[in-house]
């Protein structure tokens, strides 16, 4: 095989010794004592020791060994090799390790043990830790790690603590560099953060001490391997068929649209979902921090962003990929999301030819998105009265579809918002579509229906011009309840 294992090499420990027996029956002569006397007695002897504290103790011995049996893997595997190795081949190898060495240490394990502790180790050696199991479950959408000793995950929009822990800090450390190397970055104490992306397009974000107090934070935003499509989110109750009817109707015929919500609330999702309705036949590109769009079109240019090296040098932000995009010939540009001073460059590919582009912001709703728009624009430090940056942003944006996670961690699109021109100084929006709440129910489920709010849309001539004949039964209120 293409180990160099040698038992004589391993170092051997005692064997596990038999658990002491049951504390015997008081003597009667003990029985019989003054208190002082049976305190004393009592101090004496044995103590019994509970079921739940053998396993725990049991555990805890587990541990240590899974610990040693790494350890061994790591003196007397040939790392080099294991990558063309097979799996079955690497957990033959691993099995006839561990197999020895829990043999010298007279450690017996049932077969589930050994099989929960096989597959751990396979995960170390290939993989990435007690975080691998996580990563497989499909129910799992975020991996939240506060040290080793906490990790929390993201279900149904509920975070939740798990039983996996990081044996210690180091432990913990050396998964997140061996994240963090295979893409070409580091992480240590003047470089305490970074932000990567995992093998199979999972976000991955660290801060390491002296930075993170308590220990290494790690977030994993998982990616989804299926793609979610707008039948996918009717569905799930995110909107109405009217809603995608609309939608649908606003892609086609290339309005630039802004997708906001806060952090979790399904912006991204959103965003993959509504890019099904643009024609095969045009040419997009994508800018991303982290790629996690996932278009289906034919002709699709996809960038990615860098940070600096170590040395501080090589960057390329998003501006800088958005400007090269400019001169791409591309029909539609959609930024992953915009948060810093390409918002300039954004507006301005909206405004000159690239009608149909699209992006996310983070805003808790629709007007306060034009505001974080007004801001961006501000820290960009460009000098631009406040009226000719409203009017920008009001001839740039057409539609803003407002994403939000609600208290009972379903995702919903609770506002579809038309901006229609100025009047004044104040940037004229009307409100199409809205998601209405009535309640809550006992166990703490949102009670709420869907509806319109009677205003036609301003783009319906658009609509009916462009072949989208929309019916204008879908405008009235209560549509969706």
């Amino acid at each position: 095989m293409f180990s160099r294992y040698k038992k004589a090499s391993v170092q051997t420990a005692a064997p596990v010794q038999p658990a002491a027996p049951a504390e015997a029956p008081a003597a009667p002569e003990v029985a019989q004592a003054s208190p002082a006397a049976r305190r004393q007695a009592a101090a004496q002897a044995p103590a019994r020791v509970a079921p739940a504290d053998k396993e725990k103790k049991r555990k805890e011995r587990l541990g240590e060994v899974k610990l040693e049996l790494h350890r061994a893997l790591l003196d007397n595997l040939n790392l080099s090799a294991l990558d063309q190795a097979s799996e079955a081949e690497l957990r033959e190898e691993i099995s006839d390790i561990a197999g020895e060495v829990l043999q010298d240490k007279g450690m017996v394990l049932n077969r589930d043990e050994r099989r929960s502790m096989m597959n751990d180790l396979y995960d170390e050696v290939k993989g990435l830790g007690p975080l691998e199991a996580l990563l497989k479950d499909e129910s799992v959408s975020d991996i939240l790690v506060n040290g080793p000793q906490q990790i929390f995950v993201e279900r149904e929009g509920k975070l939740q603590l798990s039983d996996i822990t990081f044996k210690d800090e180091k432990h913990l450390m050396r998964i997140i560099d061996k994240i963090v190397s295979a893409v070409g970055r580091r992480v240590d104490e003047s470089n305490p953060y970074v932000d990567a992306r995992l093998a199979d397009g999972s976000r991955f974000n660290a801060m390491v001490p002296p930075i993170a107090i308590d220990g290494s934070l790690v977030s994993i935003r998982k990616f989804k391997k299926d793609k979610l499509g707008i039948d996918d989110l009717v569905k799930f109750g995110a909107f109405t068929e009217e809603m995608a009817i609309y939608l649908q109707a606003a892609v086609a015929t290339r309005l630039n649209v802004i997708v906001s919500g806060g952090t979790g609330s399904g912006k991204t999702t959103t965003l993959n979902a509504l890019s099904s309705f643009i024609d095969n036949s045009e040419r997009i590109l994508t800018i991303e921090d982290t790629a996690e769009l996932q278009l289906q079109q034919t002709h699709v240019g996809r960038m990615e962003s860098r940070p600096p090296n170590v040395e501080g040098k090589g960057a390329v932000t998003p501006r800088d990929c958005l400007k090269n995009a400019l001169r791409m010939r591309p029909d539609r540009i959609i930024v992953g999301e915009t948060r810093g001073e390409e918002v300039i460059d954004m507006l301005q590919a909206m405004n000159t030819g690239h009608d149909g582009s699209m992006t996310t912001i983070h805003a808790n709703s629709a007007r306060d998105g034009v505001a974080r728009l007004e801001n961006m624009i501000a820290m960009a430090g460009i000098e631009m009265p406040l009226k000719a940056m409203r009017s920008q942003i009001s001839s740039a944006v057409n539609l803003i579809v407002q994403a939000s996670r609600l208290q009972d961690g379903s995702r919903r699109m609770v506002s579809i918002t038309e901006i229609t021109g100025m009047e004044g100084d104040v940037i004229s929006m009307q409100e199409i579509f809205r998601f209405q709440r009535v309640g809550l129910t006992p166990d703490n489920k949102i009670l709420g229906h869907f509806t319109a709010t009677g205003v036609r849309s301003a783009f319906a001539e658009r609509f009916r011009m462009w072949g989208y004949d929309v019916p204008s039964s879908i405008y009235e209120p209560f549509r969706g309840a």
